[in-house]
């Protein structure tokens, strides 16, 4: 079993993985790290949970953002609209030949 130390807002964390995982747990730290300022500041500094709170928050605007408009692709989201956009008008002419 794999062990690796994240340090996140200028705190430890000891965190048990597989083993060859270590280098993507630690990419990720650095991730977390990297926001970790802001998180602060919107916490306000009161606690380490509320500070991970808001890192968390932080992280799931910037995937949502992906999400919805990923690089070089088209959103999941514009699919969905023009899914249920097609579906609507199959509806339409269908009920124009019905009524025809």
């Amino acid at each position: 079993m794999g062990q690796v130390t994240l340090t996140v807002a200028g705190k430890p964390h000891s965190i048990a993985c597989r083993d060859g995982e270590e280098m993507h747990l630690e990419r990720l730290g650095r991730v977390l790290d990297r926001h970790s300022e802001t998180a602060i500041r919107a916490s306000g500094g009161l606690s380490g949970e509320r500070t991970m709170l808001f890192l968390a928050l932080i992280l799931a605007d910037l995937l949502d953002e992906a999400e919805r408009n990923p690089p070089g692709g088209v959103s999941p989201v514009l699919i969905d609209n023009l899914a249920d956009r097609l579906e609507a008008v199959a509806a339409a002419l269908e009920d124009c030949d019905a009524n025809a």
